[in-house]
């Protein structure tokens, strides 16, 4: 489907339609490194790239399991608190 980067070194030129029949195809290769120019009438009009390290999810689901301990004050019921002046409940 796709051929090897472009003669100069860059990411591959692909035309809309040819992207719009096989995206999923692209976005595989995308996953796996590989950087394409969407292009409509020879035009660059996107660039499909696989995401950068800062924008993939950091929260890890139990990362911290086992690591964070409530001390017996954290359990204490809180005191009443005072009144806003001005604040009428």
């Amino acid at each position: 489907m796709a051929d090897e980067e472009t003669k100069e070194g860059g990411p591959e030129r692909v035309g809309l339609r040819k992207v719009q029949a096989n995206l999923a195809d692209y976005l595989d290769q995308a996953r796996q490194g590989r950087t394409f120019i969407v292009t409509s009438q020879g035009e660059p009009i996107a660039e499909i790239h696989p995401p950068r390290p800062d924008a993939r999810s950091r929260r890890r689901p139990g990362a911290l399991a086992g690591r964070i301990h409530l001390m017996e004050e954290d359990d204490a019921v809180v005191p009443e608190t005072r009144p806003v002046p001005g604040d009428e409940a």
